[in-house]
């Protein structure tokens, strides 16, 4: 598995009050279980991320901190949780204001 991954995101927001982006490009470095990279986020902005990522099979756990979610501090960290299932993710909304969960998939490069 090469380290470097790109990506293009494409989501879902179900259940949030307001319109997100549903377009995502994003660039990853992962090494045993660790994960770093950086995305165009649902609220416009790019967002960059420091977590873990336990796997078992096709499934996926991500758990860490991303940026991006505070127009007014944008390197303020929040929590970041995401499962996957082969090229499939679903997550919470992340510090955005509004509540809901984000699915989606990715294209990989």
């Amino acid at each position: 598995m090469d380290p470097l991954t790109f990506a293009l995101g494409l989501s879902l927001h179900i259940g949030f009050d307001k319109e997100y982006n549903a377009i995502h490009p994003h660039v990853r470095y992962q090494n045993q279980g660790l994960i770093a990279g950086a995305y165009y986020n649902s609220i416009s902005q790019p967002s960059l991320y420091l977590g873990t990522r336990l796997e078992k099979n096709d499934f996926g756990l991500e758990l860490g901190a991303v940026s991006g979610y505070s127009k007014r501090d944008p390197l303020k960290p929040a929590a970041y949780l995401r499962a996957t299932y082969k090229n499939y993710f679903v997550g919470p909304s992340v510090g955005i204001g509004d509540t809901g969960v984000v699915l989606g998939t990715e294209l990989k490069f």
